[in-house]
Protein backbone atom coordinates (compact mmCIF):
# COMPACT_ATOMS: atom_id res chain seq x y z
CA UNK A 1 0.00 0.00 0.00
CA UNK A 2 2.95 2.50 0.62
CA UNK A 3 4.87 1.84 -2.35
CA UNK A 4 1.37 2.50 -4.35
CA UNK A 5 0.74 5.89 -2.68
CA UNK A 6 4.53 6.96 -2.99
CA UNK A 7 4.49 5.97 -7.24
CA UNK A 8 1.43 8.59 -7.74
CA UNK A 9 3.12 11.17 -5.56
CA UNK A 10 6.39 10.90 -7.55
CA UNK A 11 5.05 11.68 -10.68
CA UNK A 12 3.06 14.60 -9.64
CA UNK A 13 6.26 16.19 -8.70
CA UNK A 14 7.94 15.51 -11.67
CA UNK A 15 5.28 16.73 -13.65
CA UNK A 16 5.31 19.97 -11.64
CA UNK A 17 8.81 20.67 -12.62
CA UNK A 18 8.12 20.07 -15.95
CA UNK A 19 5.39 22.66 -15.53
CA UNK A 20 7.47 25.25 -14.28
CA UNK A 21 10.62 24.62 -16.57
CA UNK A 22 8.04 25.42 -19.60
CA UNK A 23 6.65 28.43 -18.37
CA UNK A 24 9.90 30.33 -17.97
CA UNK A 25 11.21 29.39 -21.32
CA UNK A 26 11.26 32.72 -23.78
CA UNK A 27 9.23 32.03 -26.97
CA UNK A 28 12.69 32.80 -28.87
CA UNK A 29 14.92 30.52 -26.63
CA UNK A 30 16.66 33.33 -24.93
CA UNK A 31 16.23 34.40 -21.72
CA UNK A 32 16.09 37.97 -20.40
CA UNK A 33 18.27 39.79 -18.14
CA UNK A 34 16.53 40.74 -14.87
CA UNK A 35 19.04 43.68 -14.21
CA UNK A 36 18.18 44.81 -17.44
CA UNK A 37 14.56 45.41 -16.40
CA UNK A 38 13.88 43.24 -18.99
CA UNK A 39 14.80 44.86 -21.91
CA UNK A 40 17.86 43.93 -24.25
CA UNK A 41 20.83 46.00 -24.20
CA UNK A 42 21.19 48.73 -27.28
CA UNK A 43 23.98 49.03 -29.12
CA UNK A 44 25.20 52.58 -31.16
CA UNK A 45 24.55 52.48 -34.65
CA UNK A 46 28.31 51.83 -37.10
CA UNK A 47 29.43 54.80 -38.96
CA UNK A 48 28.45 55.23 -43.08
CA UNK A 49 31.76 54.57 -44.04
CA UNK A 50 33.56 51.22 -43.60
CA UNK A 51 36.38 52.33 -46.43
CA UNK A 52 38.14 55.45 -47.43
CA UNK A 53 39.71 57.06 -50.44
CA UNK A 54 42.90 56.29 -52.29
CA UNK A 55 44.51 59.63 -51.13
CA UNK A 56 47.16 60.14 -53.83
CA UNK A 57 44.77 59.38 -56.38
CA UNK A 58 41.87 61.54 -54.44
CA UNK A 59 43.07 64.76 -56.18
CA UNK A 60 42.38 65.77 -60.00
CA UNK A 61 45.82 66.18 -61.57
CA UNK A 62 44.04 69.94 -63.00
CA UNK A 63 44.12 70.09 -59.36
CA UNK A 64 47.33 69.24 -58.27
CA UNK A 65 48.66 71.67 -61.17
CA UNK A 66 47.11 74.97 -59.67
CA UNK A 67 47.71 74.12 -56.24
CA UNK A 68 51.64 73.56 -57.19
CA UNK A 69 52.34 75.89 -59.49
CA UNK A 70 55.65 75.11 -59.83
CA UNK A 71 55.54 71.50 -61.30
CA UNK A 72 53.64 73.05 -64.51
CA UNK A 73 57.33 74.12 -65.07
CA UNK A 74 59.03 71.13 -65.40
CA UNK A 75 59.61 68.37 -67.51
CA UNK A 76 56.96 65.74 -68.29
CA UNK A 77 58.75 62.80 -66.38
CA UNK A 78 59.84 65.08 -63.34
CA UNK A 79 55.80 66.63 -63.33
CA UNK A 80 54.24 63.16 -63.17
CA UNK A 81 56.75 62.13 -60.62
CA UNK A 82 55.68 65.17 -58.28
CA UNK A 83 52.03 64.74 -59.16
CA UNK A 84 52.01 61.06 -58.29
CA UNK A 85 52.66 62.48 -55.04
CA UNK A 86 54.20 60.48 -51.47
CA UNK A 87 51.88 57.90 -49.95
CA UNK A 88 51.88 58.37 -46.05
CA UNK A 89 52.93 55.39 -44.27
CA UNK A 90 50.60 54.16 -41.99
CA UNK A 91 49.70 50.47 -40.45
CA UNK A 92 45.80 50.03 -40.83
CA UNK A 93 44.98 50.95 -44.29
CA UNK A 94 41.10 50.71 -43.44
CA UNK A 95 41.21 53.07 -40.78
CA UNK A 96 43.91 55.82 -41.48
CA UNK A 97 45.91 56.98 -45.09
CA UNK A 98 47.61 59.97 -46.54
CA UNK A 99 49.36 61.46 -49.09
CA UNK A 100 51.30 64.15 -49.64
CA UNK A 101 53.04 66.56 -52.66
CA UNK A 102 55.92 69.18 -53.00
CA UNK A 103 56.73 71.18 -55.73
CA UNK A 104 59.63 74.51 -56.07
CA UNK A 105 59.26 77.26 -58.98
CA UNK A 106 61.69 80.14 -58.47
CA UNK A 107 58.97 82.69 -57.06
CA UNK A 108 58.09 80.14 -53.99
CA UNK A 109 57.61 76.53 -52.69
CA UNK A 110 54.14 74.76 -52.14
CA UNK A 111 53.48 71.93 -50.40
CA UNK A 112 50.21 69.74 -49.82
CA UNK A 113 48.98 66.67 -48.10
CA UNK A 114 45.79 64.94 -47.34
CA UNK A 115 45.00 62.33 -44.53
CA UNK A 116 42.15 60.42 -43.83
CA UNK A 117 41.12 59.00 -41.06
CA UNK A 118 38.29 56.31 -40.16
CA UNK A 119 37.34 56.37 -36.76
CA UNK A 120 35.70 53.40 -35.35
CA UNK A 121 34.27 53.38 -31.55
CA UNK A 122 34.95 49.88 -29.72
CA UNK A 123 32.35 50.94 -27.10
CA UNK A 124 29.08 49.46 -27.98
CA UNK A 125 27.05 52.47 -26.07
CA UNK A 126 28.76 55.18 -28.30
CA UNK A 127 28.30 55.08 -31.79
CA UNK A 128 31.18 55.74 -34.57
CA UNK A 129 30.04 59.73 -35.34
CA UNK A 130 30.24 60.00 -31.86
CA UNK A 131 33.32 59.06 -31.47
CA UNK A 132 34.39 61.20 -34.86
CA UNK A 133 33.24 64.28 -33.31
CA UNK A 134 34.81 63.23 -30.40
CA UNK A 135 38.41 62.78 -32.17
CA UNK A 136 37.28 66.38 -33.91
CA UNK A 137 37.18 68.27 -31.26
CA UNK A 138 40.85 67.19 -30.32
CA UNK A 139 41.98 68.28 -33.34
CA UNK A 140 40.13 71.35 -32.97
CA UNK A 141 41.33 72.35 -29.72
CA UNK A 142 44.90 71.68 -30.39
CA UNK A 143 44.82 74.70 -33.61
CA UNK A 144 44.44 77.70 -33.50
CA UNK A 145 40.65 78.31 -33.92
CA UNK A 146 38.90 79.95 -30.81
CA UNK A 147 36.77 77.56 -28.81
CA UNK A 148 33.20 77.92 -28.91
CA UNK A 149 31.95 80.40 -26.17
CA UNK A 150 29.64 78.37 -23.87
CA UNK A 151 26.23 80.03 -23.76
CA UNK A 152 25.38 82.33 -20.38
CA UNK A 153 22.68 82.15 -18.29
CA UNK A 154 21.47 85.16 -17.56
CA UNK A 155 18.71 83.83 -15.49
CA UNK A 156 21.05 83.15 -12.44
CA UNK A 157 19.96 85.01 -9.49
CA UNK A 158 21.97 86.28 -6.28
CA UNK A 159 20.89 83.29 -3.41
CA UNK A 160 19.00 85.57 -0.23
CA UNK A 161 20.69 85.38 2.49
CA UNK A 162 19.35 82.59 5.22
CA UNK A 163 16.95 84.09 7.72
CA UNK A 164 18.99 85.68 10.66
CA UNK A 165 22.07 85.75 8.70
CA UNK A 166 24.71 88.76 7.72
CA UNK A 167 23.60 90.40 4.42
CA UNK A 168 25.53 88.90 1.61
CA UNK A 169 28.01 91.78 0.73
CA UNK A 170 29.43 91.85 -3.08
CA UNK A 171 33.34 91.81 -3.10
CA UNK A 172 34.89 94.98 -4.10
CA UNK A 173 35.74 95.00 -8.00
CA UNK A 174 39.65 94.57 -8.61
CA UNK A 175 42.16 97.66 -9.44
CA UNK A 176 42.05 96.35 -13.48
CA UNK A 177 45.59 95.40 -14.55
CA UNK A 178 46.91 95.14 -18.14
CA UNK A 179 47.20 91.66 -18.78
CA UNK A 180 49.37 90.19 -21.52
CA UNK A 181 47.40 88.82 -24.58
CA UNK A 182 47.47 85.86 -26.67
CA UNK A 183 49.25 87.04 -30.00
CA UNK A 184 46.73 86.58 -32.86
CA UNK A 185 47.54 84.01 -35.79
CA UNK A 186 50.06 85.61 -38.00
CA UNK A 187 50.58 88.27 -36.18
CA UNK A 188 54.21 89.69 -35.30
CA UNK A 189 55.63 87.38 -32.64
CA UNK A 190 58.36 87.40 -30.15
CA UNK A 191 60.91 86.33 -32.67
CA UNK A 192 59.57 89.45 -35.30
CA UNK A 193 58.15 86.93 -37.48
CA UNK A 194 54.27 86.78 -38.97
CA UNK A 195 52.24 89.87 -40.29
CA UNK A 196 48.70 90.37 -39.64
CA UNK A 197 46.04 88.16 -41.34
CA UNK A 198 43.09 89.68 -42.67
CA UNK A 199 39.72 90.49 -40.92
CA UNK A 200 37.45 87.63 -41.73
CA UNK A 201 40.06 85.24 -42.52
CA UNK A 202 41.44 84.37 -38.57
CA UNK A 203 41.30 80.41 -37.49
CA UNK A 204 37.67 79.81 -37.47
CA UNK A 205 35.04 77.48 -37.72
CA UNK A 206 33.49 76.97 -41.64
CA UNK A 207 29.60 76.07 -42.76
CA UNK A 208 28.48 73.61 -44.72
CA UNK A 209 31.52 71.67 -45.14
CA UNK A 210 30.74 68.42 -43.97
CA UNK A 211 29.34 67.76 -40.63
CA UNK A 212 31.36 70.13 -38.98
CA UNK A 213 34.38 72.23 -40.28
CA UNK A 214 37.14 74.29 -38.99
CA UNK A 215 40.08 76.31 -41.07
CA UNK A 216 43.69 76.99 -39.11
CA UNK A 217 46.46 79.70 -40.86
CA UNK A 218 49.48 79.95 -38.98
CA UNK A 219 52.34 82.30 -40.15
CA UNK A 220 55.97 81.23 -38.64
CA UNK A 221 59.33 81.39 -39.71
CA UNK A 222 61.01 78.94 -42.59
CA UNK A 223 63.79 77.92 -40.27
CA UNK A 224 67.29 76.65 -40.47
CA UNK A 225 68.36 80.04 -40.08
CA UNK A 226 66.06 81.26 -43.17
CA UNK A 227 64.85 84.72 -42.37
CA UNK A 228 61.96 83.88 -44.71
CA UNK A 229 57.89 82.66 -44.13
CA UNK A 230 56.27 80.40 -44.20
CA UNK A 231 52.30 80.37 -44.16
CA UNK A 232 50.16 76.89 -43.69
CA UNK A 233 46.60 76.79 -43.95
CA UNK A 234 45.12 73.65 -42.38
CA UNK A 235 41.15 72.60 -43.20
CA UNK A 236 40.30 70.05 -41.11
CA UNK A 237 36.13 68.31 -41.86
CA UNK A 238 34.18 65.24 -40.33
CA UNK A 239 31.52 63.71 -42.48
CA UNK A 240 29.97 60.84 -40.09
CA UNK A 241 33.02 58.61 -38.93
CA UNK A 242 35.55 59.75 -41.54
CA UNK A 243 38.03 62.81 -40.53
CA UNK A 244 39.83 64.50 -43.10
CA UNK A 245 42.75 66.96 -42.58
CA UNK A 246 44.32 69.08 -45.59
CA UNK A 247 47.33 71.07 -44.95
CA UNK A 248 48.20 73.68 -47.76
CA UNK A 249 51.58 75.92 -47.26
CA UNK A 250 53.40 78.33 -49.42
CA UNK A 251 57.04 79.73 -48.77
CA UNK A 252 57.79 82.76 -51.05
CA UNK A 253 61.54 82.90 -52.34
CA UNK A 254 61.97 86.25 -51.63
CA UNK A 255 62.07 87.34 -47.80
CA UNK A 256 60.38 90.53 -48.14
CA UNK A 257 57.37 88.69 -49.31
CA UNK A 258 54.43 87.07 -47.33
CA UNK A 259 51.96 84.58 -48.71
CA UNK A 260 48.73 85.41 -49.20
CA UNK A 261 45.90 83.91 -46.35
CA UNK A 262 43.04 84.53 -48.98
CA UNK A 263 44.55 82.81 -51.75
CA UNK A 264 46.00 79.76 -49.83
CA UNK A 265 42.52 79.16 -47.56
CA UNK A 266 40.39 79.52 -50.94
CA UNK A 267 42.51 77.10 -52.32
CA UNK A 268 42.65 74.83 -49.34
CA UNK A 269 38.43 75.19 -49.12
CA UNK A 270 37.80 74.56 -52.60
CA UNK A 271 39.29 71.06 -52.41
CA UNK A 272 38.26 70.15 -49.04
CA UNK A 273 34.54 70.83 -50.82
CA UNK A 274 35.74 68.44 -54.00
CA UNK A 275 36.50 65.52 -51.03
CA UNK A 276 33.41 65.91 -49.53
CA UNK A 277 31.58 65.52 -52.72
CA UNK A 278 33.52 62.58 -53.59
CA UNK A 279 32.80 61.00 -49.74
CA UNK A 280 29.75 61.47 -49.94
CA UNK A 281 29.59 60.51 -53.85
Amino acid sequence: MQRKAYVPGLAALLAALVAGCTADTGTDGSAIDSKAGGTPSSIAAPGKYRTLLEPCGSIARSTLKDLLPGAAELPEEQQQKILRGTSAVTYDTDRRVGCSWKADSPDASHHLSVDFERVVSYDTAISDDDRAQEVFAQKQAASSVPAPEKPRDDKVQESSPLPGSAPHLAPRAATPKSTPTATPTGSADADGTGAGTPDGLQPRFLEGLGDAAFIDDVLTGAGAGSTAQRRTVSVVFRTSNVIVTIVYGEQPARITEIPDSKELQEKSQSLAAKLVDDFIG
